[in-house]
């Protein structure tokens, strides 16, 4: 049972803090390399070498991302730094500990595009259609189907 628990503790997490990366993004002040350098600084160090190199060698990026504001700013940092990057794979190497990796591994990552693209639609207008409303709960049911006992 934890290793469920734990399981939908990442996924909502990812689904979360993916919403907070998307609405960041969207101000197209902050480049998808330097979202996810923040969001992986500590797991994941040479994805700063790539921001660099996105930056100073091929201008990919903005270079001046630290002044995009504070609301983008703390988006970043709490949204996929902290909810995305830590929470979640927290709790997604703790299940990890607790279940086997065939059941905690499907519920994780498809609960989060469900979770994001329902936070999508509510908080950033995203359309949520009817095929993709079908799409999330069959998926869903597949993962229900896969994993229960």
């Amino acid at each position: 049972m934890k290793a469920i628990i734990l399981a939908v503790c990442a996924g909502l997490c990812w689904g979360v803090g993916e919403l907070f990366t998307k609405s960041v993004l969207h101000t197209h002040k902050v480049g998808p390399i330097t979202a996810i350098a923040v969001r992986s600084t500590v797991a994941l160090p040479v994805l700063w070498i790539a921001y660099f190199v996105a930056v100073k060698l091929a201008k990919a990026e903005p270079a001046d991302w630290y002044r995009a504001g504070t609301p983008t700013l703390l988006k970043l940092v709490c949204g996929s730094g902290l909810v995305a990057g830590a929470a979640a794979m927290i709790c997604f190497y703790a299940a990890l500990n607790f279940g086997e990796v065939s059941r905690v591994k499907p519920i994780a990552f498809a609960l989060a595009p469900a979770v994001a693209s329902v936070l999508a639609f509510a908080l950033l207008g995203e359309p949520l259609t009817a095929k993709k409303a079908l799409g999330i709960a069959a998926i869903l049911g597949g993962v229900v189907l896969l994993t229960g006992k």
